[in-house]
């Protein structure tokens, strides 16, 4: 196995919600380690945003590392502080922040947090349980009064979605191979995000509208990749040039950076990217 997975892996039985959880003694340790560091810096009193950023950028220079959900054969809660993808960059990150603006701060109230989050009304019920389409991930973080998505009233326009990339391509997805039965499940969570209205920002106008953006917003990318609806994620830094920066986990041999280039420039430059969604987190 990769060096990031020598760690020996635990497997806990959490009774209280009868499934596995897959976690290293490292990655307790560099949880507690952000929660005494929230502690030190006094995060709880600032808004959960400014706690958003400040969090994530405790894991600057952290390795990208592909597909760290689908290390077990069945769906578990898989936590890897030590290999982050642009999701569970953001994901562990909120989870995070919105542990300290609770007062809560045990490894155990991270591994609840982060289920919440990660999961269909934070239920984890096999594989399709999980958000895998960044936009069905929006909806059901609404819906769980989570966030709020800002883009329409920031200046956003309607798009649609179009999606199908996993039900058309499920040999590149470990656990639809072996388990074609959830490739219905998968088609029936398509069409619901295809019947949804979404709105999103235009590469060409994010500039207009950067003044809008807050720190520690969670940015999702919309792609010109078929059968996909968001490319990438990753949250909203304002920097010391008063622009707003990208802070992200970008692609495989590379770690969790912050663009050099405001926002509208970095978007601006890869060709897949069409625009961005803007979601803020809710105030606890």
């Amino acid at each position: 196995m990769k060096n990031y997975f020598k760690i020996t892996l635990l497997i806990c039985f959490a009774v209280q919600f009868g499934f596995a959880q897959v976690f290293s003694d490292k990655d307790i340790n560099e949880c507690n380690s952000r929660f005494s560091f929230a502690v030190e810096k006094n995060l709880s009193q600032k808004p959960i945003g400014d706690v958003i950023a400040e969090v994530g950028k405790t894991f600057l220079n952290t390795p990208y590392v592909a597909h760290t959900l689908e290390v077990t054969d069945t769906e578990q809660l898989v936590i890897n502080f030590s290999g982050l993808d642009c999701t569970t960059f953001l994901e562990t990150t909120f989870s995070l922040a919105r542990c300290i603006k609770q007062n809560k701060t045990s490894f155990d109230d991270f591994r609840n947090e982060l289920q919440v989050i990660r999961y269909r009304d934070g239920k984890i019920d096999k594989y399709p349980s999980r958000l895998h389409y960044f936009s069905d991930w929006i909806h059901n973080n609404i819906e769980k009064g989570l966030i709020k998505d800002v883009t329409k009233e920031i200046g956003g326009k309607p798009i649609k979605f179009k999606v199908n990339f996993m039900s058309e391509n499920p040999h590149l997805y470990k656990h639809l191979k072996s388990n074609p039965e959830f490739v219905n499940e998968i088609k029936k969570q398509e069409k619901a995000i295809n019947g949804r209205q979404y709105y999103y920002i235009p590469e060409n106008e994010i500039e207009k509208v950067e003044n809008k953006i807050q720190n520690g917003d969670l940015i999702a990318l919309t792609t010109s990749d078929k059968g996909l609806d968001i490319g990438h994620v990753g949250i909203a830094v304002k920097m010391n040039d008063g622009k707003i920066h990208f802070m992200h986990a970008p692609l495989v041999g590379s770690k969790v950076q912050i663009s050099e280039d405001s926002i509208s420039d970095y978007v601006k430059k890869i060709k897949k990217h069409t625009g961005i969604i803007v979601l803020r987190a809710n105030e606890i």
